[in-house]
């Protein structure tokens, strides 16, 4: 993937570099949507042990643990670029890191169409890779389902319901949530999933046939919200569901969620650039 092509982070990135100890105090609330462990030394090895061949070559516990800390270090501070090169050097090990800096960048940084669809095509063959090697990782299939799920969103959900990615991205979330309840994440995507199958093609329809229900799509996002009340993605997405569901009906209480991400102090890059977006989208 060509240099250009990665547009830098538009924001100061000061307060969101974790040098050192920083990033494992602050793991905690950085990684309270996604659920990923902290990949110390112990955490290194039992990622080693898991993918047998397919580890990184060359690379001992401490070494990984190492290069897995300054993927995340980088991605956090809204440097994308050397977190997707790293991670995806890593191959499965880090393909959690790989896929989120390549689909946050490509969702708020990449202005084409096309080479977004291209990105998030990208980051679900390497999400695949890493359920083939990783299965009993949540973030393997949260991957998949996050890339799958950008990506037809792009695509259109009509289109998307019609070449089976909807299914695929279901089974995906419904995977990560057995492995990880708390996957707050995951929750958050299983809301949007009913309610856009439900707007696209009713609630009969889309219950008869993808089983999407309005009341799952509700329970999911209290979830998310429950779980991680201090992410603006969450309330973003509440927002949606809300407009996904009920239309008009409910725009003020989907504008209030909006209002409150745009209110939040983000945590790193992520959280700012899904801040300044519900910002842009109440002016």
């Amino acid at each position: 993937m060509a240099k250009s092509a990665w547009a830098p982070f538009p924001y100061p990135s000061d307060a969101f570099e974790y040098a050192g100890n920083a990033l494992k105090k602050a793991w905690p609330r950085l990684h309270a949507g996604d659920s990923e462990p902290f990949p110390d030394t112990k955490r290194a090895q039992a990622l080693i042990d898991a993918a047998g061949r397919a580890a990184p070559k060359g690379l001992d516990a401490a070494a990984l643990a190492t290069a897995l800390q300054d993927a995340w270090r980088a991605f956090h501070a809204g440097d994308f670029k050397t977190a997707f090169d790293a991670g995806s050097g890593l191959g499965p090990v880090g393909a959690s890191v790989a896929v989120k800096a390549l689909g946050i960048h490509a969702t708020h940084l990449v202005t084409s169409e096309a080479e977004q669809l291209k990105r998030y095509e990208q980051a679900a063959a390497l999400a695949e890779a890493a359920i083939a090697v990783l299965p009993d990782e949540a973030n393997s299939h949260y991957s998949r389902a996050y890339a799958l799920g950008r990506y037809s969103q792009g695509l259109s959900i009509a289109k998307a319901l019609k070449q089976g990615i909807a299914g695929k991205v279901r089974d995906s979330l419904h995977a990560a949530l057995e492995l990880a309840p708390k996957h707050a994440e995951a929750h958050t995507a299983l809301a949007l999933y009913h309610a856009e199958i439900i707007d696209k093609i009713g609630a009969m329809i889309g219950g008869l046939t993808y089983g999407a229900k309005a009341a799952e799509a509700e329970s999911h996002i209290a979830t998310a919200l429950k779980l991680t009340p201090h992410s603006p993605i969450a309330h973003i997405e509440h927002g949606n569901v809300l407009m996904l569901l009920h239309g008009e009906k409910q725009e003020a209480a989907a504008a209030a969620a909006y209002e409150k991400a745009a209110s939040l102090k983000p945590a790193d890059a992520m959280e700012a650039l899904d801040a300044a977006y519900a910002a842009e989208q109440i002016e």
